[in-house]
């Protein structure tokens, strides 16, 4: 088992890593991604669908495959996907514990943008755990999984990977971290992946064990 001692630099996805995917936020971040894309490109609800399903498979994310394909501004785009109802986010104190517990420097890195990291993590009362929350806008619009957006963004948070820890619950995105030499934790699944070192579906139970 990891050891908290080991580790200088936490690093943590947002969504469905640090709240459960049954609150299913990313249902409403989808309808809202669809009704982007049928208005700005004049697509039918089904083709937005199946084009946003796409580009999140190939590219890493529904804004990268916009980004690349139609030139699309990402700002107006981040703004309207995130705007959200967070009702069904709940306060944890366990996990807020746990969180402060670990010590070193703790961030949030995610590939929406960093005012939707800031909404969600005040949602959880968690916010004040991290030192730093980064979006995609401080990895240059680029997204997780690629090697330029860690890059970016853990230069900026002067993480040293070998000190450091990320959880993630997209497994692509865990690939880079580990040959970067990380320790890696796959949130919300128990599925056994090469890069990965350990798996949890009990965020703040795993934490307290470390």
């Amino acid at each position: 088992m990891m050891k908290k001692n080991s580790i200088d630099f936490w690093v943590f996805d947002l969504d469905n890593t640090l709240y459960p995917s049954s609150a299913r936020l990313f249902d409403q971040i989808e309808a809202k991604m669809e009704a982007y894309m049928s208005r700005e490109l004049g697509l039918s609800g089904d083709r937005a669908k199946t084009m946003r399903a796409d580009f999140w498979h190939n590219h890493g994310t529904t804004l990268e495959g916009l980004v690349q394909t139609y030139g699309i501004d990402p700002d107006p785009f981040l703004e309207e996907v995130h705007d959200i109802d967070h009702a069904a986010l709940s306060v944890s104190d366990d996990l807020a514990s746990a969180i402060n517990a670990l010590g070193g420097h703790r961030v949030i890195y995610t590939n929406g943008s960093r005012k939707h990291g800031e909404m969600v993590s005040t949602a959880l009362g968690i916010r004040d755990c991290f030192h730093q929350i980064y979006g995609i806008e401080d990895a240059g619009y680029k997204p997780k999984p690629h090697l330029e957006a860690f890059e970016k963004v853990f230069a900026a948070a002067g993480i040293e990977p070998a000190r450091a820890a990320m959880f993630e619950d997209d497994p692509r995105n865990l690939q880079v971290p580990h040959d970067l030499g990380m320790a890696t934790i796959l949130v919300g699944s128990d599925l056994t992946y090469d890069h990965v070192h350990h798996t949890t579906d009990d965020l703040a139970g795993f934490l307290q064990t470390l």
